[in-house]
């Protein structure tokens, strides 16, 4: 099995049959056919089941096609990696952040890249910490800025930053004070949480006080406008960061009080695959993050305490 064999076989996966690959390769349809004969001959098994309409993937195809794309991406960045040695940062990255850090610096971290890595092709995606981490499993992103991941051999996890939680709600629930608020307190609020799973360890990441947290709920959601127009109209409560409804706290329409006995926090990482192998803009872009979040710590835009 070869790089020429599996760029067939992809084209074949994603055209689902063989003209469609055959025009894409610009190859003989019989040429085509042959490689694929051949690539199931030597891996002793199908890949596609022949239907009247084209070619379905058999479970060995799926499982192939993920490889695959592995496989090539891995290629195509070592290809861009290593031309670019001692000479201007290119080629493509994908990060994706959690909500919070999108908020703090998403678009200064945008503005940067455009202005000092112009050959850089940039993809940026927000999502809660845990689609994030999905995503990043997938292969689907190359960085990601999360909270609380976990412990996994796959991961290789620098930490960042810790930020305090607090409660945030309306005057009427919270009172106009901002002192603390015990956390027996809060667990006698109508809380509005992430909506359990992954999503859920971004907010705290222990899980005996999850399950409290999680029981006494009101609501759980996976949509941070639906929890913020939730909070706005007095629903409820949620546990969180002053960065996560910064907005709404500057116009006064919400406030919040750090939570106490016990103090609780969350953590800051930027993460990759463990086993994947270094590339010049992926280094480029870890660098540019850690400077962007303690920028920004520093100045008290975000409040917070850098763990690096």
């Amino acid at each position: 099995m070869d790089t020429r064999q599996l760029n067939h076989f992809v084209a074949i996966y994603e055209n689902g049959t063989l003209s469609g690959a055959a025009a894409a390769q610009r190859l003989a349809i019989s040429a085509i056919s042959r490689h694929l004969t051949n690539l199931e001959q030597d891996l002793g098994t199908r890949l596609f089941t022949r239907k009247a309409r084209g070619l379905e993937p058999t479970a060995a195809g799926h499982r192939l096609k993920n490889h695959a794309t592995l496989i090539l991406k891995a290629m195509a960045d070592a290809e861009t990696d290593v031309r670019q040695a001692g000479g201007a940062i290119a080629g493509e990255v994908s990060i994706g952040m959690a909500y919070s850090a999108i908020k703090a610096i998403g678009v200064e971290f945008v503005e940067r890249v455009l202005a000092d890595f112009p050959q850089v092709k940039l993809s940026l995606t927000e999502s809660l910490s845990g689609a994030t981490l999905m995503n990043l499993m997938a292969t689907d992103i190359d960085l990601a800025l999360v909270f609380n991941p976990p412990g996994d051999g796959r991961l290789k996890s620098l930490p960042v930053l810790e930020e305090q939680l607090v409660c945030v709600g309306t005057p009427q629930l919270l009172g106009s004070g901002k002192g603390p608020i015990p956390l027996d307190d809060v667990l006698e609020l109508p809380l509005i949480l992430l909506r359990q799973g992954a999503s859920s360890r971004a907010i705290v990441d222990d899980a005996a006080l999850l399950k409290k947290l999680e029981a006494r709920a009101r609501l759980q959601m996976n949509s941070v406008q639906a929890i913020a127009g939730s909070l706005l109209r007095g629903l409820g409560c949620a546990v969180g960061t002053e960065l996560f409804m910064r907005e709404h706290i500057e116009s006064g329409a919400l406030v919040f009080r750090p939570i106490v006995s016990p103090q609780m926090s969350r953590k800051l990482y930027l993460c990759e695959l463990a086993g994947r192998p270094p590339r010049f803009a992926l280094e480029a872009m870890s660098e540019l993050i850690m400077e962007l979040v303690q920028n920004n710590v520093e100045r008290g835009d975000w409040k917070a305490r850098m763990l690096r």
